[in-house]
């Protein structure tokens, strides 16, 4: 039940979708993921609880193939700052260079970090503003699995 305490439920039906490009210039959008449970983490390189929180991210991509995690970096100015950052933190999963616009497909991000989950369906499952953990995102994702049967 601790896990239900973390993520607070998206009420707004307006983030059903999204199209990301990341820094590769690749693609994402939420149909590419059905199957998958799907994180798209907001953060910047200035905000520590962000940075606090990125290893948890990166183990669980590394490790999970039913989890797709999508970061958002919300910095203005150089985008060589964000990708020198990205390479030194080893960040595997997909980085996207987030501004208002980016990040309005799915809220009007207010603080950082802000995770947006989606469930294998597509739909739009949780958000927590300020920091999450691994053992966060995986209680709750046994808890919907529980809640399923």
């Amino acid at each position: 039940m601790a896990a239900f305490c973390i993520f607070l439920l998206i009420l707004s039906a307006q983030a059903h979708g999204f199209q990301f490009q990341d820094a590769t210039g690749k693609i994402h959008k939420l149909e590419d993921y059905k199957g998958r449970w799907v994180l798209v983490n907001f953060w910047a390189t200035w905000c520590p609880p962000c940075l606090k929180e990125i290893p948890d991210l990166i183990s669980l991509y590394k490790d999970r193939k039913d989890i797709m995690v999508i970061g958002v970096a919300m910095d203005s100015g150089d985008p060589r700052v964000v990708m020198e950052f990205v390479r030194s933190m080893s960040i595997s999963y997909p980085i996207v260079l987030g501004n208002r616009q980016i990040a309005s497909q799915l809220d009007e991000i207010s603080l950082l970090p802000s995770t947006y989950f989606y469930d294998p369906e597509g739909n739009p499952a949780a958000r927590q503003l300020g920091i999450i953990s691994r053992e966060s995102i995986e209680n709750f994702i046994e808890a919907k699995s529980i809640e399923k049967k």
